[in-house]
Formats: C-alpha cells, structure tokens, sequence
C-alpha cells in the first residue's frame, strides 16, 4: 500500500538533498613539501582487459533483464540480477563504469573534435539506448547501480500526486541541459562531480557528497527512486527512447480485470487508468485548449531562452579560463588583494592577459549561445508536457506508462491474473517432468 505524500514534506527532503550541493574547495598543492613524483609507466595489460570485461557484463545483464522482464516476468529474479549490478558495478567498480556519466564524454566529443571518448565509455552510452529502443527501460530495472541502490533502501513508499511528479521530472531536464553544456565547453563535467552515491561505492568522499547521498537515500525510504524519477540526465533520454519502445513490460498479458492491485503496488506512477473518451462538449473544450498551448508554445520557447541567456554569465564562470581572466582583471585594476597560485601561475607563462581576456570573452559568448539553447529545449520540453496532459487518450485497461515505467516488476507478484498464469505454467512444466 503506498500513501500520498504532502507537498511540504517532500519539499523538505529535496531541501536536505540540496544542502550539500555547494561547490567543493580544495587546498592548494604544497609545491614545497619534498615529495617526488613517481616514475611514469605503462598501465598494466589488466586494464585493457577489464574495458572488454566491463563491456560483456553490461550486454549479458541487459539481455538477461529483457528475458526476465518480458519472458520469466520474475520480480524476484529482476531483483537478484539488480543486486549483482549493484555488487558488480558499483562496489566492484566504484561506480565508475557509468552510463549516465557517459553523456559527458559523448557531448564533449560531439563539440571538441581533439577528444576522443574511450570505447568503453560509447558502449556504455548506446547499448542501454539500444536494448530500451526495443525492450523498455531494461537498464533502469536492474542493470544501473544508482537505481539498484535506492531501490534496496524503499521501505515505505508514499504516493507523489501526479502533478507534483510532473513539476519535478523538469528537474531531470535542466540537468542534463546544463551537464551538456558545461560538457560540450570543457568547464566542467558535473554528472560526475555532484553524483549522489559515488560515495558510498568508493567508501570515501568529502563531507557534502556524503551529506547529499544520505539525503537522497532518507528521501528514497518513502519516495520510490527519487533521483532517478526527478533528476537522473540519463533517465531523461531512456524515458524519450522507451517511448518507442518494439517491447514493453506489461502489467498482464492476459485480461485486465481492473483489480488496481497493481497501481497500488507500484512506487513510480507509472501504472495509468483506464479512460473513457470524452464527451462532445468536453471534447470541444479540449481542442481549444490545445490549439492555445500550441499557439503558445513558441512564445512559451523563447521566452524561456531568453531568461536562460541572462544566466549565461554565471554559467561562463564555470570554465576555468574566465574565472581567471575575472581574477587577473581584479588584480590589475585593485579590486583583489594579493594574487593566487592561479594567478600567479599565470604570470610566470608569460601570456599577455589581453589573449587571455580574448580568450574569456569568446568562451562568455559560446556560453551565451549556449544559453538560449538551453532555454528554448526547456520551454520546448514544458510545452510539450503541457500538450500531453491536455490530450486524453482512450483507455479500456490498466497499462504500464512506456516512459515512466522502469520495469522493476512489482506489479508482476501482486496481478491475480498474472498468479494465476504462472500457476498454469508450473502445473503444465510438472505434468511434461512427469
């Protein structure tokens, strides 16, 4: 059984969550200390070959979670395999093999023709794609360490009203914007910097990171996947592909005898009922509206690009090279006391600061640029969610949402219908052993 939750309370806890997202300092080198930087060798043969390893893991789990899901339809057997993605993944591999990380490699590489990602990392990237494009969410289910991890911590899920679900799932959208934004510049890849759980993969981290996992991981007792469902970038395109998805978990493949056992089985919203088409006169109200929403979109996109331009500034001071051409120009003109290693490391180049300044200029005018995209694909992206709620599609059963749903399988031990086939199943499997 799951309860509603109020909106002050998950306020809060997305609050505690976001305490610990202040950027993190780190000490100046000691230049002086007397250590000695070791000797520079070749990387053992080893990890070469655990990319390959690494690789195999990830298709062999996701081809048995597409069987598991389509074909055995076993939430327990989802479960286990989700266990050995977590041990294997993210204990075994520190969480670093990522695929949500991936988006930054990929962007960056899109934008920065001397980058080249490392094979592992592509893989990585398009082979969930791939494996939801025709099976669903097969990787959030039981392959992605992030999920697995939030799942084992569900103790008492609450119902997120279904307004409040959609007004955070735009979260999701800002984020991976910016992640590939920062990314496609060079300023700085923050998937990986601000990744909620590395923490706890790794056993080690600084004191925010560790703040901001323990928050997520209170706030994913009562709410089901918190930041897959709300902030995770790559969740963002699994949901877009699952869309059109070839196969999808269904709740039953048999008749729907509308028990709703299994909506109130699952933590995710993602189970939709059945809907009667409307009628005429409200049917007529529906396509004025949706003909206002369309007429509005395009306003409702730029409008959107140019409030996300005025942050373009602060955006750009998350490169490097411009908050040091902002620290130079200070100095020069005594608005900073003293100088920093930064600064100071500058000078001793012997780089005129005006190329610097140049350079900073140009990076402040990409980010610009860069800017209005982001506000335009999230004013395209509200839009849209906007004409989705408004139009109503004819439903005569209970389904599973192809773009919310994550295949965990939950819904699979509490359909009657679903018992039952899997009772034939075992009576036909003993009579053909016997």
């Amino acid at each position: 059984m799951i309860r509603r939750v109020t909106l002050p309370t998950l306020i809060i806890c997305l609050l505690l969550a976001a305490v610990s997202l202040a950027v993190e300092r780190f000490p100046p080198p000691d230049f002086e200390g007397g250590h000695e930087l070791p000797l520079t060798t070749v990387p053992a043969p080893r990890a070469d070959l655990y990319e390959y390893v690494d690789a195999a893991v990830l298709l062999a789990a996701l081809s048995l979670g597409a069987w598991l899901v389509l074909k055995k339809r076993s939430r327990r057997s989802i479960f286990l395999l989700m266990l050995f993605s977590l041990a294997y993944f993210g204990l075994w591999r520190d969480g670093c093999v990522c695929s949500i990380g991936a988006i930054q490699n990929v962007a960056l590489s899109l934008f920065d023709s001397h980058y080249v990602p490392p094979l592992t990392v592509i893989v990585f990237f398009l082979l969930p794609l791939f494996f939801t494009v025709f099976f669903g969410r097969i990787f959030c289910a039981a392959v992605c360490p992030l999920g697995a991890i939030q799942d084992l911590f569900l103790l008492r899920p609450l119902k997120v009203p279904l307004w409040l679900e959609q007004a955070l799932g735009l979260l999701g959208y800002l984020y991976l914007g910016t992640a590939v934004l920062f990314a496609a510049t060079g300023s700085a890849f923050i998937i990986c910097q601000y990744d909620p759980f590395v923490a706890f993969f790794r056993l080690s981290g600084s004191l925010n990171m560790l703040i901001l996992g323990i928050s997520f991981l209170v706030i994913c007792m009562f709410v089901g996947r918190a930041y897959c469902r709300f902030l995770c970038p790559y969740g963002v395109i699994l949901r877009f592909f699952s869309r059109v998805s070839k196969y999808h978990a269904s709740i039953t493949p048999d008749e729907c005898i509308q028990c709703r056992l299994c909506e109130e089985a699952c933590p995710f919203n993602a189970i939709e009922k059945p809907a009667q088409p409307p009628a005429s006169q409200n049917r007529r109200k529906g396509k004025r509206l949706l003909i206002f929403l369309l007429v509005l979109l395009p306003v409702l996109t730029l409008s959107s690009g140019w409030l996300t331009s005025k942050a373009s500034s602060a955006f750009a001071r998350m490169h490097a090279d411009v908050r040091l051409a902002d620290r130079i120009w200070q100095e020069e003109n005594g608005q900073a006391e003293g100088t920093t290693d930064a600064s100071d490391a500058f000078r001793a180049t012997g780089q005129p600061a005006a190329e610097l300044y140049q350079t900073a200029q140009i990076l402040k005018q990409t980010f610009y640029r860069g800017s209005w995209v982001l506000g335009i694909f999230l004013g395209l992206v509200i839009g849209l969610k906007l004409i989705q709620l408004a139009v109503r599609r004819h439903k005569t059963e209970y389904q599973t949402n192809r773009m919310t749903c994550v295949s965990c399988g939950r819904c699979f031990a509490y359909c009657p219908r679903e018992r039952v086939r899997r009772k034939e199943l075992e009576t036909k499997h003993t009579e053909h052993g016997s």
